[in-house]
């Protein structure tokens, strides 16, 4: 046995298996996240070009009032679809979460779409789509990221749960009351 190692290495496939498993459960959380986005795009992107078409509202109040209709679409696929296995308790924590990260993906938005018409003079409908597109892309980067990693936090003891691991302290990196885990594989 070497130093710092609790016991003898099995050579067993298991940290592949598990990183197989995590890396399964991303591509899943990204695909649903993708499948919630994408129509939150198409929420964003029709609500943009009917309040320009029906309104005098300038280009970029337009985009605010789009990207603000997309986030209350998003928020109720994210946690009744995306992430409904997450957490639940603490709902006006993550609405307060979602709504700060939100901002900050809005803004990410619309601000490059500002520097596009305002910064550039591309103000046709063409280009404020297409500025309006790519920073949905930009935000959306960000959001992936924050919902996942503040919003709609994994429950203690899920991902353990999902690679057949038992919960609580042993799956948490902690050792159980029987004391350090042993290497051997259970059928």
């Amino acid at each position: 046995m070497g130093r710092g190692s609790s016991g003898p290495s099995t050579g067993a496939p298991a940290p592949r298996g598990s990183m197989r498993q995590r890396l399964d459960r991303l591509v899943r959380e990204a695909v649903k996240f993708g499948a919630v986005g994408g129509a939150g795009l198409l929420v964003n992107l029709l609500v943009f070009n009917l309040v320009r078409q029906v309104t005098d509202l300038q280009v970029v109040r337009a985009s605010v009032i789009a990207t603000v209709v997309a986030i209350v679409f998003n928020y109720l696929g994210f946690r009744y679809f995306t992430y409904r296995d997450r957490e639940k308790s603490g709902r006006t924590k993550e609405m307060s979460l979602f709504l700060l990260f939100s901002a900050v993906g809005l803004v990410i938005e619309n601000g490059l779409l500002y520097t596009a018409t305002y910064g550039f003079g591309w103000d046709s409908p063409l280009q404020s789509n297409i500025f309006k597109f790519l920073g949905i892309g930009v935000a959306t980067l960000f959001r992936f990221w924050s919902y996942r990693t503040w919003v709609f936090r994994a429950l203690p003891g899920a991902a353990a749960a999902v690679a057949g691991a038992p919960a609580g302290p042993v799956a948490q990196g902690g050792h159980g009351p029987a004391g350090p885990p042993s290497h051997q594989r259970v059928p």
